[in-house]
């Protein structure tokens, strides 16, 4: 590659860079600047007299429709509700998928499909059968309740993942296994689990991203109490009882995003590695 080709792949680069950049800098710069200073000045200006007045009110005293406290409520839930679904859902797909591949049952095939066609449903599909089973099991307008469903929804996509992982681990290794006297389990923990970083990083990745983001089902099945952090989000931006207040729509975007941008910053490189460590086979 000559100087001059290098030159303009670079050139190709930056640009697309700033262009995928500038409105995370209009939202920064935003948030930092007072309502006068958003009026008379330019939207992607610098702040002329950075403020975090913004940032505080957006955390603890903007008015989320009725509600004036702030996103700190709504960011504790969707907390409560990220962390449970994703651990639980990464957990039981590994071991579906270690089900799938390595214990092999008649009708395994079958039930693989069935999962696999899970994630191509739409979420409109089920939202009325899983409102119904949600008042069933006493778990409607909770917390616990959106748990169950992100659990529920995510197993197809966590399955999928670790089936196409463990399928590319040789069988010979599983059957010295059993010789030596290994079950099911002793196999799952001693074996499988310490080679299967990768793939836990992807699926962790997925699910919270999944399910932090996630606007549908919060808005369906959480109560007033239990609501996660995007549905207040879209009332707080919705609110339109007096001066609509960007700079703390933009502080209160940015903290809604902060922990998905987090888990990507220290996890993203491993992303892509663990996606492509299973797909030689299978």
């Amino acid at each position: 590659m000559t100087k001059l080709s290098r030159a303009c792949v670079y050139a190709v680069l930056i640009l697309a860079a700033l262009y995928t950049l500038a409105p995370l800098w209009v939202m920064v710069a935003t948030s930092l600047k007072s309502l006068d200073e958003i009026r008379d000045g330019s939207l992607i200006a610098a702040p002329l007299a950075p403020t975090v007045e913004p940032w505080l009110k957006a955390w603890s005293s903007a008015c989320t429709g009725v509600r004036c406290e702030g996103l700190k409520p709504f960011f504790w839930n969707s907390l409560l509700m990220t962390i449970p679904a994703v651990l639980i859902s990464t957990f039981i797909g590994a071991l579906n998928g270690y089900v799938l591949t390595q214990w092999r049952f008649r009708g395994s095939e079958v039930l693989f499909t069935a999962l696999l066609v899970g994630c191509f449903i739409p979420f409109q599909v089920v939202l009325l059968p899983m409102a119904r089973t949600l008042g069933m099991v006493g778990l409607s307008d909770s917390i616990f309740g959106l748990i169950f469903v992100h659990v529920v929804y995510g197993l197809a996509f966590t399955t999928l993942f670790f089936r196409n992982y463990y399928v590319s681990i040789p069988q010979d290794l599983m059957k010295a296994a059993r010789v030596d006297g290994a079950g099911f389990f002793t196999i799952f923990w001693r074996i499988l689990m310490p080679i299967s970083g990768p793939i836990f990083v992807v699926c962790i990745i997925w699910q919270f991203t999944q399910i932090w983001n996630d606007f549908l089902f919060g808005v369906v099945f959480a109560g007033a109490d239990s609501q996660p952090i995007t549905v207040a989000l879209n009332n707080l931006v919705r609110t339109s009882t007096g001066v609509k207040e960007y700079n703390v729509d933009m502080a209160a975007a940015i903290i809604a995003a902060l922990p998905t941008l987090f888990v990507y910053i220290v996890a993203g490189k491993y992303f892509v590695r663990g996606l492509t460590a299973g797909a030689v086979k299978g």
